[in-house]
């Protein structure tokens, strides 16, 4: 979820595709394309909670370099992604982030992720 609306710069909230219980709500066991990412950069991880917790360098760096594209086909720093975070858990109907037709409910997951928005702006802040 992108993130910027009357703040200083865009920042990210992130998720990593997982496998899903039987009611649809994410675990924390990491989907078979991730698995097979994992595989191929040598990274021992099967849920999203050790790829956190070790911050893995190999994610975070692909995750930074798809930025890094996309950011140099901005027309400007005001469209560039500048700051991002990987969140616990993917979004679902179960946990409130997404309605009954799978739109992103915005204003709940702003909510509810508030203190990781607040640290990504706060280093900014500091820095001023």
């Amino acid at each position: 979820m992108l993130i910027g609306d009357k703040l200083k710069f865009l920042s990210m909230l992130l998720t990593l595709k997982c496998v899903t219980d039987d009611n649809g709500d994410p675990t924390d066991n990491l989907s078979p394309e991730v698995l097979d990412f994992c595989r191929q950069h040598g990274i021992k991880a099967t849920k999203v909670s050790e790829i956190i917790a070790n911050k893995e360098p190999a994610i975070y760096k692909a995750i930074q370099e798809g930025m890094e594209r996309v950011n140099a086909t901005s027309t400007s720093n005001a469209q560039k992604v500048q700051k991002w975070v990987i969140l616990e858990q993917d979004f679902s109907v179960g946990n409130g982030e997404l309605g009954p037709t799978l739109k992103l409910r915005r204003p709940i997951v702003v909510k509810m992720y508030q203190d990781k928005i607040n640290e990504l702006y706060a280093a900014a802040a500091e820095r001023q």
